[in-house]
């Protein structure tokens, strides 16, 4: 297959809705999603840069969760969001 012929077809979603527990959870997910992602940057030697640059290994979103903005949290919130309701979808429960 070729590149140009890859078109995404993620599991449609919209009819779950999750409770506001599970939101709680997503949040937790989608902070964790960046320790783990912040963590493997660094320790491939990318440290924090107001500008992202590949060469010096400079990324901007290299900093607490609670200092995002808006917007790059919500690209993890979807993120786990997302893969919540796939969980539920597929007819899985989560229990605490």
């Amino acid at each position: 297959m070729k590149v140009s012929d890859y078109h995404p077809k993620p599991i449609d979603t919209t009819d779950v809705s999750l409770p506001e527990e599970l939101i709680v959870l997503a949040e937790r997910i989608a902070e964790n999603v960046h320790e783990v992602w912040s963590e493997g940057r660094m320790n491939d030697g990318w440290t924090y840069g107001p500008m992202r640059d590949d060469v010096a290994k400079k990324h901007p979103c290299i900093l607490p969760y609670d200092e995002l903005t808006e917007s790059e949290k919500d690209y993890d919130r979807r993120t786990s969001q997302e893969t919540i309701k796939l969980i539920l979808k597929l007819g899985f429960r989560i229990v605490k």
